[in-house]
């Protein structure tokens, strides 16, 4: 089974490992079901999708009859509005079959326009706190990507005490002094506050420059399965932070495998190493990616 941590100051404890929605964004419920399988396996009690993944919230509806009491469900919206923002919240409920979700996020809250009308008078934000004042999510949070998302993140912290944030994180992008600094200083942040961190990318490869991928991914993730170990474990040698399943049913396995295995970080020689082997380079190239 994998480790669990205290999930910020929720209250509850997650799995070191949750699981990433996005991968059932074009899946049957027949592979769905299976990965649900998969996730009992392990014993991953967290569950993270968005109002966007397709037809994710679809798909996780169905298993909240039997197993809603067994799953941390969070979900995302990429509304900036109250009024758009409430509408969807009441869709992803509808779609999840759950009059409740623990955790409601605003869906890559990085570009600088959409932040400021977000967290404004008549924002999504006012939509989040209100959901939360009635009981129809636990708690609230903030998610992004690209490289401005841990410089953004903290400043959307000093307006609001979110419950949790959400941002990439991997040995390659953290190779980017000025992102690694930002990051650090998040984290550090976030642990003085009991803020939860959930990283996302922890097997990005690269970009696909143009290339059809064979997974259900828009980066070229990762696939041969000492990497992945050896990325996984990276990752979840930072004790505070909460990795994000990758996009894909069908890596899946080795990753749950890896974080139930999981007992030391890998160390830096042995990213380097597979930075070279494998050709791993930045996915994010710009601040509003």
């Amino acid at each position: 089974m994998i480790s669990k941590q205290p999930f910020g100051k929720t209250g509850h404890g997650s799995t070191r490992t949750i699981f990433g929605g996005a991968a059932f964004w074009e899946v049957t419920q027949d592979e769905a079901d299976r990965t649900l399988e998969l996730l009992l396996k392990y014993g991953v009690n967290h569950i993270d999708t968005a109002a966007s993944y397709g037809d994710s919230e679809l798909r996780i509806g169905p298993w909240m009859k039997e197993y809603r009491k067994d799953f941390f469900l969070a979900t995302k919206t990429g509304e900036r509005t109250y009024q758009k923002a409430k509408e969807e919240l009441h869709k992803s409920l509808d779609r999840l079959k759950t009059d409740h979700v623990d955790l409601w996020q605003m869906h890559n809250l990085i570009n600088t326009e959409e932040r400021e009308t977000a967290l404004k008078s008549g924002g999504s934000l006012e939509a989040l706190i209100e959901a939360k004042e009635e009981g129809l999510t636990r708690f609230i949070g903030i998610t992004g990507h690209g490289l401005a998302a841990p410089a953004r993140h903290y400043k959307s912290l000093q307006q609001y005490k979110f419950d949790s944030i959400l941002l990439p994180y991997n040995y390659i992008l953290m190779q980017n002094p000025n992102y690694a600094d930002d990051f650090n200083k998040l984290v550090q942040y976030c642990n003085e506050n009991q803020i939860a961190v959930q990283t996302i990318k922890s097997l990005a490869k690269g970009a696909l420059e143009n290339k059809e991928s064979k997974y259900a991914v828009w980066y070229d993730p990762i696939d041969e399965k000492d990497a992945i170990i050896n990325s996984v474990n990276w990752v979840l040698g930072t004790q505070s932070v909460f990795l994000n399943t990758v996009g894909d049913i069908n890596l899946l396995p080795i990753v749950l495998e890896a974080a139930e295995n999981f007992d030391t970080a890998t160390s830096d020689e042995e990213m380097d190493s597979d930075v070279q082997k494998y050709g791993i380079t930045s996915l994010f190239k710009g601040d509003e990616i």
